[in-house]
């Protein structure tokens, strides 16, 4: 399978890869490793009275998700997804590696980004450290299609949820694991390894010249929000709004801030 017929697919199957809900300006939701496009329910639920909002499965959702590809493929794969749906432009909102790549994405397809939102993510990449223990999680999934083992499901939920969701909502991270658990294991090893590697864009945030809003939980074990607070000096025109009792995933854990902070930015700055 190329990379050219993965992209193509969002062009061509956009009815089975995406949730897509309301009329008017369009705002388009790419989700985390892990994670998948229902995650933003949430937030197509509040704005489908005044937007056109659409969430879509990365590849590692899909039946492509075998195969070497990097953020820079999944920056083509929305390109693709904006002409499936019929847009010349968007608000890309991503999720961690949902916003890692939302990044590229501006930077490849300016002309195509009306605005963004980046949830729990930052521009730097991660650490040596976090590389190799990120690597060592997921090595044993290279070449396994069978499903991702439990353990290994729940033992990433202290990664992608808040101390407060994990203590006060233990239904919704044990959903979530029951779902990682059906991936097959080479979809997580080969989504993880998309981002794992992937190369510091700070210098080059000065280009994006759209507002940016950055929405980040409070208690976020992945990345700390004063990794994130860096891209507030490089981007021409971004603000920043903390999620209290939030982790990883602050837009699925405490949904009602990050869509008044959506709302807002929506309605103000796009």
């Amino acid at each position: 399978m190329t990379d050219e017929t993965a992209t193509d697919m969002y062009r061509v199957r956009t009815d089975a890869l995406t949730t897509d809900v309301g009329e008017g300006q369009p705002v388009v939701f790419a989700h985390g490793t892990l994670m998948d496009r229902t995650m933003f329910a949430p937030q197509l639920e509040a704005l489908r009275d005044e937007y056109r909002a659409v969430a879509y499965d990365l590849r590692a959702r899909t039946d492509r998700y075998a195969g070497e590809y990097d953020l820079w493929d999944l920056a083509d794969d929305c390109d693709a997804l904006l002409d499936g749906i019929g847009e010349d432009s968007a608000v890309i909102a991503g999720m961690s590696m949902g916003g890692f790549m939302a990044l590229r994405f501006a930077l490849e397809y300016p002309e195509r980004v009306d605005g963004l939102v980046l949830i729990d993510s930052m521009a730097a990449p991660h650490t040596d450290e976090e590389q190799e223990v990120y690597g060592d999680l997921v090595d044993p999934l290279e070449d396994s299609h069978d499903p991702t083992p439990r353990e290994l499901a729940e033992g990433v939920t202290g990664y992608l949820f808040g101390e407060t969701t994990r203590e006060e909502n233990p239904d919704l991270v044990e959903s979530w694991v029951d779902r990682w658990a059906t991936y097959p294991g080479t979809s997580v090893f080969r989504e993880l390894h998309s981002w794992l590697e992937r190369s510091d864009v700070t210098d080059r945030l000065s280009e994006i010249d759209v507002p940016v809003l950055i929405v980040h939980g409070e208690e976020d074990p992945s990345i700390d929000p004063s990794r994130a607070e860096p891209m507030l000096d490089e981007l021409p025109d971004a603000e920043m709004e903390l999620i209290p009792e939030a982790g990883h995933t602050s837009n699925l854990e405490r949904p009602e801030p990050v869509n008044d902070a959506i709302e807002s930015f929506l309605d103000e700055r796009v």
